[in-house]
């Protein structure tokens, strides 16, 4: 790398190391640059001087040349210092760098399907959740307007983790990247838990870590559909969230998804005083949210019984489809500041969360 204002050059294939080259000392030259080799997401970027990529790479033990991942679906290897540098243009500041990294790892896991997630003509963005002590060390909000605007940490961490998908995985709008439409989320989707007002374990915990671990779990999000009751009866409650979770056009009905919910501490704690323990809003959540087979198109249902028929057997017009092929799978966070309002998130279907621990982060 060379100083000032020249940037490091992205390759998503080759060399290990990035390549410099000379960039002109102007900030809307640079972004005009970026902007016309397709490096950027719109938006302006942070130029990833070799100063800037050094301050970022003190804040990792692991070499700038190890390999992390192999991003889909164009597979360029994502190294420790092309995520730096992803993670400077993003407006990341350097302690941000072990979670974006993690959230590499974890996209990468077969599970999560990444593949099918950047190819395919479906909104689904990745969202990022980031739990444990290093969320409130670094400030990730997930009190109020946790999904929206206003921090800084939950802004470039995800749109860190974008910028390497499509720089690194190739994923370009209209190229690799077939959304028919997209979603906000796809700039960035990132968010904490509201962890003293959260009533039951840690997403962390939840996941079998210890609850002195911070991690990060990447969630192929669909988008979220806010849900306003102001219902205070328990069973009422755990109905409306229910009702919304169904709607026949649903790649979690179609292929027995994860669904996730972002709970508000009141609509938790009215669940938590009535006696239930998350598992069992999990299972009330299942049953309730079973849908008749009729609902859907005649097309969508051919889907369904090429998808689930093993799963479900015989499906007929009163077969009643459960969202996912069990209760455990779905994920509960406790979120957001005050209010009657929480958030259904429906996912891609074919793809399951994955939580990695965070390197460097006690």
């Amino acid at each position: 790398m060379t100083s000032g204002n020249r940037p490091a050059e992205q390759r998503r294939s080759g060399e290990e190391r990035a390549v410099l080259f000379e960039a002109p000392d102007d900030i809307e030259a640079i972004n005009r640059l970026y902007h016309e080799r397709k490096w950027s997401d719109g938006l302006p970027v942070i130029p990833p001087s070799v100063e800037r990529v050094t301050r970022m790479l003190a804040h990792t033990r692991r070499a700038p040349g190890e390999v992390v991942a192999e991003i889909a679906p164009g597979f360029g290897a994502a190294t420790i210092e092309r995520i730096a540098i992803n993670a400077v243009m993003a407006g990341c500041e350097p302690a941000y760098l072990p979670v974006v990294i993690a959230a590499v790892e974890a996209v990468a896991a077969p599970e999560f399907n990444l593949q099918g997630i950047q190819a395919t003509t479906n909104s689904v963005a990745v969202w990022v959740v980031v739990s444990g002590p290093l969320a409130q060390r670094l400030e990730v909000n997930g009190a109020f307007n946790c999904l929206g605007q206003g921090s800084q940490a939950n802004a470039t961490i995800g749109r860190a983790l974008r910028l390497v998908l499509q720089n690194v995985g190739g994923a370009l709008p209209g190229a690799m990247d077939r959304a028919t439409h997209g979603q906000p989320g796809k700039y960035s989707f990132c968010c904490a838990e509201n962890e003293e007002a959260n009533p039951w374990d840690l997403l962390h915990v939840e996941r079998g870590f210890p609850r002195e671990s911070s991690t990060v779990t990447v969630v192929g999000a669909e988008g979220t559909m806010n849900m306003n009751t102001h219902a205070k009866d328990s069973r009422q409650l755990l109905r409306a969230i229910a009702e919304t979770m169904q709607h026949p056009p649903s790649n979690e009905y179609t292929h027995g998804g994860e669904p996730w919910l972002i709970l508000s501490p009141e609509h938790a704690e009215i669940l938590k005083s009535a006696g239930f323990s998350k598992a069992e809003v999990k299972r009330q959540l299942w049953e309730l949210s079973k849908m008749p087979a009729r609902r859907m198109t005649d097309k969508d249902l051919l889907r369904v019984h090429d998808s689930r028929g093993k799963e479900l057997g015989k499906i007929g017009p009163d077969t009643l489809l459960p969202i996912s092929p069990r209760p455990e799978d779905i994920w509960i966070v406790v979120a957001g500041g005050p209010g009657t309002h929480s958030v259904y998130v429906p996912c891609f279907g074919n793809s399951r969360a994955v939580t990695r621990e965070i390197a460097n982060a006690n």
